[in-house]
């Protein structure tokens, strides 16, 4: 078995959650620093954005690592759809093929419903509200919790972080909640 066809068969939850997991203590160790990657929003607006605003004032060039990290995020996602793409057909449980069916969607071809996520619902009011919309509360929710779901589950939980406990919490309800009352009410009426 060649390196490429084990790179490009899904990695078991025993191999990656601890290759996950293993990044904290890695850069902790390597440079203090911390797992989060909503804040690199934040640091590419400081560097782009020419205005004189309160939020972006600061050295972002000190956290030119995250940037590197989240470009090299960007590049590993090309290179592992591009040249290390699974050729088998997505595995999808059956109760869960049946769930989506009730709500409209049945085409489980690619890894995000295109009957939701495709080029064609950009400019309708499912596209609107799914992309536009859902991509402004999360964004909104990252900076209104003071991280996303990787900073605080990942990075706060193992630091013992308070405020990260509470807002995984958060995350998991909203999670639930969306996936069980407002998805649902949201295919009715798109």
């Amino acid at each position: 078995m060649s390196i490429i066809h084990y790179l490009s068969q899904p990695w078991p939850w025993y191999v990656a959650g601890p290759l996950i997991g293993l990044t904290v203590p890695a850069l902790l160790l390597i440079g203090n620093k911390a797992f989060g990657i909503s804040s690199s929003l934040r640091h590419i607006c400081a560097a782009c954005v020419p205005a004189n605003i309160p939020f972006f004032r600061y050295d972002w060039k000190k956290e030119g690592w995250n940037l590197a990290f989240v470009l090299g995020i960007l590049i590993g996602g090309f290179i592992a759809t591009q040249f290390l793409a699974d050729p088998n057909e997505i595995v999808i449980a059956a109760s869960t093929q049946s769930d989506l069916a009730a709500l409209g969607i049945t085409d489980f071809s690619g890894l995000m419903p295109a009957q939701l996520f495709s080029i064609e619902n950009i400019f309708t009011l499912k596209g609107f509200i799914f992309l536009v919309l859902g991509g402004f509360l999360v964004g909104f929710g990252t900076r209104y919790a003071g991280g996303c779901t990787s900073g605080h589950a990942i990075m706060g939980l193992s630091n013992l972080q308070w405020p990260s406990l509470v807002a995984t919490i958060c995350f998991m309800i909203g999670g639930f909640v969306g996936t069980l009352v407002l998805l649902p009410w949201l295919m009715q009426l798109v």
